[in-house]
């Protein structure tokens, strides 16, 4: 009989947890705090494991809350949609005030945590949330001019790792932003192609022209372009401390015209497979190609 009530509460334990990570996307989250990292290791003169440690904490935190704060504004239009109707909220597993409660304490710890290591880092990081939960949330269901004010907190974390690292916001972070910004748009409007019947059933307005046409396809291609050249930019000694090797790149830009090819494939086909083929291509390429700047700074014999 105990073990018995032991594996209930064991499997209940299991669904809470599960409900927390859904809440709070945590790949999403993962993905944001693998970013900020990257951008802390090119940022910092001598790499501190505490302040890696308050960066991951405080960093997840805040995209959690801001996942939460989504799920919460938006419980309603989730419902409608297949993706999302199984989330804690609509799905009736959680209710808005615990969801609620979760989301201003993951605020609170997470931009306590990112003061303790600067101001700077700490405001941008509620920035982001603002950004997040009270611009970009609301427009999503008014214009496709959305995905353009969702791409400015999207963008944060890369450069949020080099203002922990130094308390300074200059060409480098700037850069970083710069380069994560343009990277969305591809990778949205790929995942918005894809999804695009189930947005509207939830009446978003993801794809810049509204349709899965030539004129999205081009804007992907356009942004793809300027994404490739404010990657290698540090190359060429514009962007300060932010320096990047001949050879690292070279594998940079070959990354970025891979992506572009996956592009053009879906210039080409026009159907949802090779939307997924440039999301996918995408996450390959920011993964990528924030490890080859790491690992570029520190000089190993690769570069």
């Amino acid at each position: 009989m105990k073990t018995a009530t032991g594996e209930i509460k064991k499997s209940n334990w299991s669904l809470v947890f599960a409900d927390f990570k859904e809440l709070t996307k945590v790949r999403l989250a993962v993905s944001v705090v693998f970013s900020s990292i990257a951008g802390y290791f090119l940022g910092a003169y001598e790499v501190s494991l505490f302040s890696i440690l308050l960066l991951a904490f405080g960093g997840y935190c805040m995209v959690g809350a801001s996942n939460a704060y989504n799920q919460i504004i938006e419980k309603d239009l989730d419902a409608l949609m297949d993706r999302t109707r199984n989330r804690p909220i609509p799905a009736g597993r959680m209710s808005v005030n615990t969801a609620l409660t979760i989301a201003i304490v993951l605020t609170v710890l997470g931009v306590f945590a990112l003061y303790f290591l600067n101001p700077q880092t700490a405001l941008f990081g509620a920035i982001s949330i603002f950004l997040y939960t009270s611009v970009y949330t609301p427009l999503k269901t008014k214009t496709p001019l959305a995905v353009f004010v969702g791409a400015i907190p999207g963008a944060i974390p890369f450069m949020l790792g080099w203002v922990a690292a130094t308390n300074d916001f200059g060409i480098e972070p700037g850069t970083l932003f710069m380069i994560q910004f343009f990277w969305q748009f591809p990778h949205f409007w790929a995942l918005g192609w894809m999804l695009d019947d189930d947005y509207k059933n939830g009446g978003f307005k993801m794809l810049p022209t509204g349709r899965k046409d030539t004129g999205t396809i081009l804007q992907i291609i356009l942004y793809t372009i300027w994404m490739i050249v404010i990657s290698i930019m540090p190359a060429f000694g514009f962007t300060g401390r932010l320096q990047l090797s001949v050879t690292a790149a070279i594998v940079v830009f070959v990354m970025g015209f891979a992506m572009l090819v996956f592009a053009f494939g879906l210039y080409g086909k026009r159907d949802n497979k090779s939307a997924r083929k440039l999301m996918l291509a995408s996450v390959i390429y920011i993964t990528l190609m924030q490890i080859v700047f790491v690992v570029d700074k520190f000089g190993t014999t690769l570069f």
